[in-house]
């Protein structure tokens, strides 16, 4: 294991982060249903997701009939993740991995994987998206959500209260930038967040003999908004960016 800046400050994230995660509106309702949409049927299916933190993705995949593995680089994370998975009788294998260095991860394998609000935590980008294409199969697909680079960042504000008066406020996005902050609202303890342009995450893909396939910026129905009104902003500004991308 690589003891790199991501490694190091989501080792530390703990139980609250799990419980945290699996309340979140915007993953919840909007993040997680867009994904699970797109990726289809997946009974049969090779999967891996990738940094699959307290793997509530892994254990839906499982459920619809996927032979899922999952990964993430902190051991508390996997733990947890193996152990939910046990208690809801689902067979999901674990492997606590570096995403840049998925040792004994076979090559050509997958038929999908699932990169869910991850790249962009990546110190080591270049070698996570490398690794990606290595395990998967000719003609198999990637998933990806990352924050959408031109609408979320460090020196990116969000103003205003509510959805006719959200306003977003660019100052810098050329320069790539970390900081640290919680992983979200209400989380004691920072995590350490990344800034990268559209043209860096194309150029890896493309050096990886990834093609893209579809790109989204989807907007919330109206019964998203319903369940959580924030996710109401949504309709003015994407927050989220998911790509498609094959082999």
């Amino acid at each position: 294991m690589h003891n790199d800046s991501s490694t190091k400050c989501w080792s530390e994230a703990g139980l609250e982060w799990c419980e945290i995660a699996q309340k979140n509106d915007f993953r919840m309702f909007f993040i997680m249903p867009y994904t699970l949409q797109q990726l289809g049927n997946v009974s049969g299916k090779r999967i891996l997701d990738l940094g699959c933190g307290e793997g509530g993705y892994s254990r839906e995949l499982a459920q619809r009939g996927a032979l899922v593995t999952a990964i993430d680089c902190s051991e508390f994370f996997i733990n947890y993740s193996t152990n939910k998975a046990k208690e809801q009788g689902l067979h999901i294998t674990h492997f606590i991995r570096n995403s840049c260095d998925l040792y004994d991860i076979q090559d050509n394998y997958f038929d999908i994987v699932l990169c869910s609000m991850m790249l962009m935590d990546c110190e080591n980008l270049d070698g996570t998206v490398n690794e990606i294409a290595r395990v998967l199969k000719s003609g198999g697909k990637v998933f990806a959500s990352v924050l959408h680079p031109c609408f979320k960042g460090k020196d990116i504000n969000w103003t205003g209260e509510g959805n006719e008066s959200m306003v977003v406020f660019v100052k810098n996005y050329f320069f790539p930038k970390e900081w640290e902050m919680p992983p979200t609202n209400g989380l004691k303890g920072n995590v350490v967040w990344r800034h990268r342009t559209l043209e860096e995450y194309v150029k890896l893909f493309v050096k990886n003999n990834l093609r893209i396939t579809d790109l989204n910026e989807p907007m919330p129905t109206e019964e998203q908004i319903k369940m959580s009104p924030r996710i109401g902003w949504l309709t003015k500004i994407p927050m989220f960016l998911f790509w498609e991308l094959e082999k």
